[in-house]
C-alpha cells in the first residue's frame, strides 16, 4: 500500500485509514492536527503547562497503540482522539488527588507527632514509617520531598534553591510520591499486625 499521508494534507478519513495500516506520517499528521486541541483541553482541565505536555504526549501514544482499535462507524478520529484525550485527563487528574491525599496524610501524621499533647497514639508510629520510607528514597527525590514537607517550600523556590529545572523537581516530586504511596500501602495492607500491645 503507498503511503498516505507525506507530502498531502489527508482528509480525516484518508488520514484515519493510514492510521490504522500503520502509516507513521498520519500519525505524525494526526498531532499536527489535534495536538493543540488535546493541550488546550488538558491545560483547561489541569492548570498545569508542563502536565498538559505530558498529557499530550500519552494520548497521542495511546492514538497509536490503540489504532486497530478505531472504528470509522463509530465517529470521526478527531472524536476518537478527544475521547482518548479526555480519560488521559482523567486519569491525570485521579493521580493528582492521590499524591495530594498523600501528601495531607504526611503532613498530618508529621504535624501530630510533632505536637505530642495533641497526638493520637498512632502518630509515633506513622512518623517512624514516613521517614523510614524517605529514608529509602534516591537522594534527589528525598531532598526534594524533605524541602517541601519539613521547610513548606514550593516547588519553584525548591528549584531555585537545588539548581533544578522545575519540571525536574514536578519529575521527583510525583515519583517520590508514588513510591511512597505503594510503600504505604503495603504497610497498611490487612494482614498480621506489625506491632502487639501487651497490657497487664
Amino acid at each position: 500500500m503507498s503511503p498516505v499521508c507525506p507530502g498531502a494534507v489527508p482528509a480525516d478519513e484518508e488520514l484515519a485509514r493510514g492510521l490504522v495500516a500503520g502509516d507513521d506520517d498520519c500519525l505524525a499528521a494526526a498531532y499536527h492536527r489535534w495536538s493543540a486541541l488535546v493541550h488546550a483541553l488538558a491545560r483547561r482541565s489541569l492548570g498545569d503547562t508542563g502536565e498538559a505536555e505530558d498529557v499530550t504526549q500519552q494520548v497521542f501514544l495511546g492514538v497509536w497503540r490503540g489504532r486497530h482499535g478505531y472504528r470509522s462507524e463509530r465517529g470521526a478520529v478527531g472524536a476518537w482522539i478527544v475521547g482518548i484525550a479526555r480519560r488521559r485527563i482523567a486519569d491525570a487528574l485521579s493521580a493528582r488527588t492521590r499524591r495530594a491525599g498523600l501528601v495531607t496524610s504526611a503532613g498530618t501524621a508529621l504535624a501530630l507527632a510533632d505536637h505530642p499533647g495533641r497526638a493520637h497514639p498512632e502518630a509515633a508510629l506513622d512518623r517512624i514509617l514516613i521517614r523510614a520510607e524517605l529514608a529509602r528514597l534516591p537522594a534527589p527525590q528525598r531532598q526534594v520531598l524533605h524541602l517541601a514537607f519539613y521547610e513548606d517550600l514550593t516547588q519553584t523556590r525548591i528549584a531555585e534553591l537545588t539548581g533544578l529545572p522545575l519540571g525536574t523537581v514536578k519529575s521527583h516530586t510525583r515519583r517520590a510520591l508514588r513510591r511512597l504511596r505503594s510503600r504505604l500501602d503495603d504497610e497498611f495492607r490487612p494482614g498480621p499486625p506489625l506491632i502487639t500491645h501487651h497490657y497487664t
